[in-house]
């Protein structure tokens, strides 16, 4: 079964190009921007970030052993785009802000799979349910932060969003990828 897993994963990993693992202190540039191509609505979309999770276990069929699992913050960049003609910094932390917002869920998905799944049997019952509602509050929260910042072109609110983010970071920062 893991190996299945394994197989999957390296191919995904091929066919959807580089990507590039969240890491305390390090930030996007212009140039991880590799997609040509913008699939988003909207005039005022000046730059696209591409980013999420993946994750891997090591499962037993005893459902008594002990499950590894584990999560990592990603940022796709073959399909994660730029308008090179409006880029700035301004607009390059509000996506880095993208970027570290999955870093926040993804620690949340941490935190709820260190209390909630320690053994095969755990993963079973409980993995799917709690990875889909923190995927669930994850998108809304990204909704919400482009719906409210206006993409990043409202200050005031780019600014409650970068303290909020912040903050969370810290909060859970006993659950950052090991």
């Amino acid at each position: 079964m893991k190996w299945i897993f394994a197989a999957c994963f390296l191919i995904s990993n091929i066919l959807y190009g580089q990507k590039i693992y969240w890491e305390e202190g390090r930030k996007l540039t212009w140039d991880n921007f590799k997609s040509r191509t913008n699939n988003q609505s909207g005039t005022n979309v000046v730059a696209y970030t591409n980013c999420g999770w993946s994750y891997s276990y090591v499962k037993s069929s005893n459902p008594k052993a002990p499950i590894k699992i584990k999560v990592e913050t990603i940022f796709n960049e073959n399909q994660s785009w730029k308008d090179v003609k409006r880029i700035n910094n301004y607009v390059l932390l509000h996506e880095q802000k993208h970027f570290d917002a999955a870093e926040v869920f993804a620690r949340k998905l941490r935190k709820e799979i260190a209390e909630k799944i320690r053994t095969s049997s755990d993963f079973d019952k409980y993995f799917k349910s709690t990875y889909n509602r923190i995927l669930k509050e994850y998108q809304a929260f990204q909704k919400t932060y482009d719906a409210e910042t206006k993409n990043g072109m409202l200050e005031e609110k780019q600014s409650e969003y970068n303290r909020i983010i912040a903050e969370e970071l810290e909060n859970y920062k006993s659950h950052k990828a090991s």
